[in-house]
């Protein structure tokens, strides 16, 4: 998974607003159709790229014109993470939902949702920080 360029900050919590929004619908409405979507959204932006996620277009069309520009850049590799991990998350829930099984269908849209919110409310985007934990205790590469 190639990370690509670092990303305009704002745009990722841009994209954790909308997601906060849809996973609590589905939480309310259970319908899982709207969370499959949410999975796909998280697929594009995990293994696609964040350029081209749904949420990623809607933000440099709507939002970001009407924004000052930044030179404040983030490595896109993180949130590309935590992208997959909430497609695995999204990914189970929808499956739980639409095979009957609501309790695993709920818990696991709640995990997404808790991550999407701490992301929007606060800036904290548990994914990355599950990212650099792990690259931070996976064994060093030897330099050739």
């Amino acid at each position: 998974m190639s990370a690509g360029p670092a990303v305009d900050p704002r745009g990722p919590r841009f994209a954790a607003i909308l997601t906060t929004i849809v996973l609590a619908v589905v939480l309310v409405t259970q319908w899982w159709p709207l969370l499959a979507i949410q999975t796909v959204v998280f697929a594009i932006g995990a293994f696609v790229g964040l350029k081209p996620a749904p949420y990623s277009i809607v933000y440099r069309a709507l939002v970001a014109p009407r924004l000052g520009p930044t030179d404040e850049r983030e490595d896109a590799a993180p949130l590309r993470f935590a992208q997959a991990v909430g497609f695995v998350f999204a990914l189970v829930g929808t499956v739980g939902f639409a095979l009957d099984i609501v309790p695993l269908g709920v818990v696991a849209t709640a995990f997404a949702l808790f991550a999407a919110f701490l992301n929007a409310a606060f800036d904290f985007c548990l994914g990355c920080e599950m990212f650099l934990l792990i690259k931070r205790f996976s064994p060093a590469r030897a330099s050739s």
